[in-house]
């Protein structure tokens, strides 16, 4: 119960710092026409209900499901596209019965006419492509995750702390197992490596099965992820707002470092898709634009070990993406009511934030030119700290001395440092950007925007 409230309190939060944001988003000044490779796609009328989950089985066709809009009797929606995301229709609706969160939680397709969905009113299923489900005989009403490794074995997770927990089928759903219940720290989610090998989060740690879920043993202290991805059968990564990566199964997880800083004001990553040879794209952070936040994209190409970003356009009105996913060339990002899509890896341009670019231990507090000056709209500027844990500020002003964004703000040891900044959304002109160390200003430059 505990480990469910922290993640339906999470979530909560998210959702409400979110829309807090949306009509300063929604209403602010649009920026130039996108130079990069997303372009937005919108969902149909769905009310007050937002979307839960996204699926693509192709580079065409994709399924996405809602919640319920108030708890008690309500419709929640199946959603369908069959030309990439261009154009969405509701494909079923459903009337949600019962209390709790009421609405779908997960879609996956087998194949174009097999899929199932999980939720508030069990597991349902399809074999017209989404225009008819049926309930399959669950012996709960009520589910919040779902991995199918076959096409009649289903893994559903429960979080009731009664009767909840860990369930499979392996005949379409004739009969059920129980195969694992732990009470108030019954899991959350469940990813499911092959037929043998899974996963669960647990709020008493993270549980593995090697045995298709016969037994599941307690492999790590922390257990909480949003998703979960292994390569094989030894590298994998989960988000839980960081990023961890384990290259032993899962026993020990070291968790990677993320951007901050430049125009990065929440650096949380909740989702991702792993595309092919350790390239990574993950969602979940918020970066500052003028008159408002845009959610950005992740992108790693070895594995983790490093990270870079990008916001897809000012233009695009989305405070923060939920879910991502790739096929092939294709990749797709939502939130609770719209997309992007791009079929070429995105823009050209990807930023790092704050990085660190030399350890040594500089004889003077430096601030560099920005490079490149004149710029449009992506730059970078440099800077040098000479003592450890100095408290660094760097800000951005207009020629009338206002603040325009605070580029850095926190305690760094001493070393040499670059920080991005993505001008996009800004007005040309003259900009001063000034370097404060244990609140000292440093030196303050010049550089100028040029669109």
């Amino acid at each position: 119960m505990k480990n469910r409230l922290k993640i339906l309190l999470y979530v909560l939060a998210i959702s409400i710092f979110t829309f807090a944001l949306l009509p300063a988003i929604l209403n602010g000044t649009p920026a130039s026409p996108a130079v990069g490779n997303w372009y937005q796609q919108f969902m149909p009328s769905i009310g007050n209900r937002n979307i839960t989950d996204v699926f693509f089985l192709d580079s065409l066709t994709g399924w996405a499901v809602t919640n319920a809009t108030n708890i008690g009797n309500d419709t929640t929606f199946v959603l369908k596209t069959t030309n990439s995301g261009d154009t969405w229709v509701i494909q079923f609706r459903k009337l949600q019965t019962g209390g709790g969160f009421p609405g779908y939680f997960r879609i996956i397709f087998l194949n174009s006419q097999t899929g199932y969905t999980c939720g508030v009113n069990g597991v349902d299923k399809t074999i017209d492509g989404g225009n008819s489900w049926t309930s399959i005989n669950a012996p709960l009403n009520s589910y919040v995750d779902m991995q199918i490794t076959g096409i009649d074995s289903i893994y559903t997770v429960s979080t009731n702390s009664l009767t909840g927990g860990i369930f499979r089928t392996t005949n379409g759903g004739l009969n059920w197992e129980q195969q694992l219940n732990l009470g108030s720290q019954n899991p959350g989610k469940i990813y499911m490596y092959n037929g043998r090998i899974g996963f669960a989060s647990t709020g008493a740690g993270l549980y593995k099965t090697t045995n298709s879920g016969s037994n599941w043993n307690n492999i790590s202290g922390n257990g909480t992820f949003f998703d979960m991805y292994f390569k094989d059968s030894l590298n994998g990564w989960k988000s839980r707002q960081l990023m961890d990566r384990t290259t032993d199964g899962g026993i020990t997880w070291i968790t990677q470092t993320l951007p901050t800083g430049g125009n990065i004001i929440l650096n949380y990553l909740l989702k991702f898709a792993y595309v092919k040879t350790d390239t990574i794209f993950g969602v979940g952070g918020l970066a500052i634009v003028p008159n408002g936040a845009r959610g950005f994209i992740y992108r790693s190409i070895n594995g983790g070990n490093t990270w870079e970003y990008q916001i897809p356009d000012t233009a695009i009105h989305a405070p923060q993406y939920q879910y991502i996913k790739n096929i092939n060339s294709n990749l797709w990002a939502y939130w609770f009511l719209s997309g992007i899509h791009t079929t070429n890896g995105g823009d050209p341009i990807w930023l790092t934030g704050i990085e660190q670019i030399s350890t040594e231990i500089p004889k003077k507090y430096k601030l560099y030119q920005n490079y490149p000056n004149p710029f449009n709209p992506y730059t970078n500027i440099k800077y040098q700290i000479t003592n450890n844990k100095s408290f660094v500020h760097l800000t951005i002003y207009d020629v009338a001395g206002r603040e325009v964004i605070k580029l850095v703000n926190k305690v760094q040891n001493a070393g040499t440092y670059k920080v991005d900044w993505n001008a996009a959304g800004y007005s040309s002109g003259i900009y001063f950007y000034s370097l404060t160390v244990n609140r000292k200003i440093v030196e303050t430059k010049k550089m100028v925007l040029i669109k």
